[in-house]
C-alpha cells in the first residue's frame, strides 16, 4: 500500500466529527453497555454456531448498530423514556461487536484440544477467551492515534465507515430494523421446523451412479437459512470460489480415490479399511480431509505473504506515527482521550501473571512465564497487523487464520529448540495460539469500532471501556456455549464396526470415564489414524479391548444418535488444521503426502488468481455446506446487477440486512435444536420424519421446496428494499 506524502495530521486538520468536540451528550451509560453486552452474547453464540458449521463468521457491528437504534427508540416510545443519543448507540454497537470476534477465535482453536486427546474444560476455554479478548483491546489502545487519527483519509476502514453512516442516518430519523427482525423470525422458525420437528430433511443428496467407472460422487445441499445468509453477505465471488472447492472434493477427489482405490486389495494409510469398502463420507474423513487441511494451511500462509508488504509498512508506520504522536502531544479535546498507557502496561503484565498462575499452560513455572511472554509478544505483533489490515480491506477478509498458523508454527519450533516435546507442550502451543487468535480477531474489531467512533465524534476511552466490558461478558459466556454445543451433539456407539479391532497399547491409555452403561472404564485417545483404528475417544476394559466410542459433537464422525436419528457433527477446518500442525511438528506423525497435495493445490489456485484460502475451505467442507452459500452469493450478484447497487449500497441494503437476520435466527434455533436432539425422549416425540423415514428420497423432496421458498423470500426483500444509503442495515 502506498503511503501518503502529506504531512502528518494534514488529513485530520479540517475533519469535524458528526458530534462536535465541544459537545458532550450522554455516551457511556448503563443502558448502552448492558444492551451492547447482551447483543454481544446473542451474536457471539450465533457466530460460534455458524463458525462450527462453515469455518467463518460475519461482522456483527452494523446489525448491532441497527438493533441498538431500533430497540432504544422502541423503549422510548413505549415508556416515555429519554431518546438515546448517537453516542449511546455507538457504545452499544462497540460493546456488542466483541461477541462475534471472540467467537471466531474460540471456535478456531479450542476444539483442537479434543483432536489432540484432551477433554474440553470450561475453565480453560473461558480463560483463553478472556485473555485473548482483553489482550486485543489493550494492544489496540496505543495504536488508535497512529491508525485512526494520523491515517484518516489513507486507511479507508470500509466496514467501520459504513457503520458510522448507519448510526448517523439512524440519528437523523432513518430506517428501523424491521427487516432484521423479519429475517430473524423466518430463519428461527424455518430452522426449528427443519431441525427440531424434522418436517423436511436437513440435507438433500443425489448420488451419480449412471456412469461406468465414476462412482461415489454425489451432489448435495443443506437447505439452511444461515448458510444462505452467509452466501448473500460474502457475495458471488467468494461464494463461487468456495463451492468450486466443494465440487473439487465431491466430484473429483472422492471419485478419483474410489477409482484407483478399488484396485488396492489392502488398507491404504491413513485409511482404516480398504477403499472399496468405504463410502463417500468415509473417504472424505479418512483421506480428503487431510488434503483440505494442507490446502487451508497453505492458503493461510499465502494470505499472510500477500499481506506482507502491508504488514511491514504497518510495523514501520506504527513506530513512525507513535513517535509523531508523542512529539505532537495530546490535545484537550474530548475526542482525543484514550485510556492511560499505564493501563495497557499493567494489563499486559497482568496477563503474563495470569498465565503463569493459571493451569492454562500445564508446565513448570519457567515454562508458564515463557508462555505468557510469548502470548503478549505475538499478541502485540498480530494485533498491530490485524488492525492495519482491517483498515485497508475490512474485517471480513482479514487473514486471522494465517496469523494463527504463523503463531503456532513459531511456538512449536521454539518448543522443539528448547526440547519441550511432551504431550503437555502441545496443549501449551495450542493455548498460546488460541489467545493470539482471539486477540488478533478482537484487535481488528476494536480498530474498526474506534474508526466508527472517530467519525461520529465518540470519546475514545469510553469506547475502549465499552468493548472491554463487551469482550469480558462475551468471553465468559463463549466457553459455556462451546461446551453445550459439543455436549448436545455428542453421541456414543458400541457397534463393533465403529470400534478398533486391536487392543489399546498400555502407553496410550490414560484417565477414566463412565460409559453409557454406568460402569467406569479406562480412556484410550487415538490421535493419529492407523489401519483398523480411527481417531477418537474410546472406553476400554481391563484387557484393553474397546467397548464404546464417545463421539464428540465437534470433530466427530457418527451420523446417527443412540436412538437412530440422523445427526450432523461439526467439523470446521481450522481446529483440525491446528491439531495436525502440532502433531506433525512436535510428534512427527502426520500423513504428509496428503497434506502436501493440498498445499500444492492451494499454490496452483493462487497462481491462477483465485483466493487460495476460500477455495481451500471449500475443499475441506462438504459440498452440501458450500452449495447454499453459493446460491446466496449468486442471488446477491443478481440483485446487485438488477438494482445497479454500488458496493457500498449493496453492503447496507435490505438483502444484506435480511441475511443478517437469517444467520442470527437460524443459528440460535440450531443451538436450541441441538438440545432437542440430545434429549432422546423429546427428540422422538417431535420427530415427524419417522412417518416417512429419513433415508427415503420422498423425505428429501420437501427440503428443496422449503429452501426454494426461503430463497424467494430473500430475493423479494432484496429487490423491493430501498437503496443502501436510505436503508443502512447490514449483516
Amino acid at each position: 500500500m502506498k503511503e501518503s506524502s502529506a504531512p502528518a495530521g494534514r488529513e485530520t486538520a479540517a475533519f469535524q466529527p458528526y458530534i462536535p468536540t465541544d459537545q458532550a451528550p450522554h455516551e457511556l451509560t448503563w443502558s448502552a453497555v448492558i444492551l451492547g453486552s447482551l447483543l454481544g452474547i446473542v451474536f457471539g453464540a450465533s457466530s460460534l454456531y455458524l463458525f462450527l458449521k462453515v469455518g467463518m463468521t460475519v461482522s456483527a457491528s452494523i446489525p448491532v448498530a441497527v438493533l441498538a437504534i431500533t430497540i432504544f427508540r422502541g423503549l422510548s416510545r413505549a415508556f416515555g423514556l429519554r431518546r438515546s443519543t448517537i453516542l449511546e448507540n455507538n457504545v452499544t454497537q462497540t460493546a456488542g461487536s466483541a461477541g462475534e470476534s471472540i467467537a471466531f477465535g474460540v471456535g478456531a482453536a479450542m476444539p483442537a484440544l479434543m483432536l489432540l486427546g484432551y477433554d474440553l474444560e470450561w475453565s480453560r476455554v473461558m480463560l483463553v477467551a478472556v485473555l485473548g479478548g482483553l489482550l486485543g483491546v489493550l494492544m489496540m489502545i496505543p495504536l488508535r492515534r497512529a491508525f485512526i487519527v494520523k491515517q484518516h483519509g489513507i486507511l479507508p476502514y470500509p466496514e467501520g465507515t459504513a457503520c458510522a453512516k448507519v448510526l448517523i442516518v439512524g440519528e437523523q430519523g432513518g430506517s428501523n430494523a424491521r427487516t432484521v427482525f423479519t429475517g430473524f423470525g423466518i430463519g428461527f422458525v424455518y430452522q426449528i421446523m427443519m431441525q427440531s420437528l424434522r418436517l423436511w430433511s436437513g440435507e438433500w443428496s443425489r448420488a451419480i451412479t449412471s456412469i461406468q467407472g465414476y462412482k461415489k460422487a454425489a451432489v448435495s445441499l443443506e437447505p439452511s437459512p444461515a448458510l444462505l445468509g452467509v452466501g448473500y453477505i460474502i457475495g458471488p465471488r467468494i461464494a463461487s470460489v468456495m463451492v468450486a472447492g466443494g465440487i473439487t472434493t465431491a466430484l473429483l477427489f472422492i471419485p478419483m480415490i474410489a477409482y484407483f482405490g478399488d484396485q488396492i486389495p489392502g488398507v491404504l494409510p491413513p485409511g482404516q479399511a480398504p477403499i472399496s469398502a468405504l463410502g463417500p463420507g468415509a473417504i472424505s474423513s479418512q483421506y480428503t480431509r487431510y488434503i483440505g487441511a494442507g490446502a487451508v494451511a497453505m492458503g493461510g500462509i499465502l494470505s499472510m505473504l500477500n499481506a506482507m508488504p502491508l504488514i511491514l509498512s504497518s510495523i514501520a508506520g506504527v513506530a513512525r506515527d507513535l513517535g509523531r504522536s508523542k512529539a505532537d502531544g495530546h490535545t484537550t479535546d474530548r475526542t482525543d482521550h484514550d485510556l492511560p498507557i499505564a493501563i495497557v502496561l499493567l494489563g499486559s503484565l497482568g496477563l503474563v501473571v495470569a498465565v503463569a498462575l493459571s493451569s492454562l499452560i500445564p508446565t513448570s513455572l519457567p515454562g508458564r512465564l515463557i508462555g505468557g511472554g510469548l502470548v503478549v509478544l505475538f499478541g502485540a505483533l498480530f494485533v498491530t497487523v490485524s488492525s492495519r489490515i482491517t483498515g485497508v480491506i475490512g474485517s471480513t477478509s482479514n487473514p486471522i487464520s494465517g496469523m494463527t498458523i504463523a503463531t503456532l508454527l513459531l511456538t512449536c519450533l521454539i518448543f522443539v529448540v528448547l526440547g519441550w516435546m511432551g504431550p503437555e507442550y502441545r496443549v501449551t502451543a495450542l493455548s498460546i495460539a488460541g489467545v493470539v487468535c482471539i486477540a488478533s480477531s478482537n484487535g481488528g474489531t476494536t480498530s474498526q469500532d474506534l474508526k466508527t467512533g472517530f467519525l461520529v465524534g465518540a470519546t475514545p476511552w469510553k469506547q475502549q471501556v465499552a468493548i472491554l466490558v463487551g469482550a469480558l461478558t462475551s468471553a465468559v459466556m463463549m466457553g459455556g456455549t462451546l461446551l453445550l454445543i459439543n455436549w448436545a451433539y455428542t453421541t456414543t456407539s458400541r457397534d463393533p464396526a465403529e470400534l478398533p479391532r486391536i487392543a489399546a497399547p498400555a502407553a496410550e491409555i490414560k484417565g477414566e470415564d463412565v460409559g453409557s452403561d454406568g460402569k467406569t472404564y479406562r480412556v484410550w485417545w487415538v490421535i493419529n489414524p492407523r489401519p483398523g483404528v480411527q481417531p477418537g475417544k474410546y472406553l476400554v476394559d481391563d484387557a484393553g479391548k474397546a467397548v464404546e466410542l464417545i463421539d464428540y459433537g465437534i470433530g466427530g464422525r457418527l451420523t446417527k444418535t443412540t436412538s437412530g436419528s440422523k445427526i450432523e457433527k461439526f467439523n470446521p477446518p481450522q481446529p483440525r488444521l491446528f491439531a495436525t500442525l502440532i502433531e506433525g511438528i512436535m510428534a512427527r506423525e502426520l500423513p504428509w503426502g496428503l497434506v502436501i497435495l493440498g498445499a500444492v493445490l492451494a499454490i496452483v489456485m493462487q497462481l491462477c488468481g483465485v483466493s487460495a484460502l476460500a477455495f481451500a475451505v471449500g475443499v475441506y467442507l462438504p459440498l452440501a455446506t458450500t452449495m447454499p452459500i453459493f446460491i446466496g452469493g449468486a442471488l446477491r450478484g443478481l440483485v446487485d446487477r438488477v438494482r445497479r447497487f454500488t458496493p457500498e449500497e449493496s453492503d447496507t441494503s435490505a438483502g444484506t440486512l435480511m441475511s443478517t437476520g437469517l444467520i442470527a435466527g437460524g443459528s440460535l434455533a440450531g443451538i436450541i435444536g441441538a438440545f432437542v436432539i440430545a434429549v432422546d425422549g423429546v427428540n422422538r416425540a417431535l420427530n415427524f420424519s419417522k412417518k416417512v423415514g429419513e433415508d427415503q428420497f420422498e423425505y428429501q423432496i420437501p427440503a428443496i421446496a422449503a429452501f426454494g421458498v426461503l430463497t424467494l423470500a430473500l430475493a423479494v426483500q432484496a429487490l423491493a428494499g430501498k437503496r443502501g444509503e436510505q436503508e443502512p442495515q447490514k449483516g
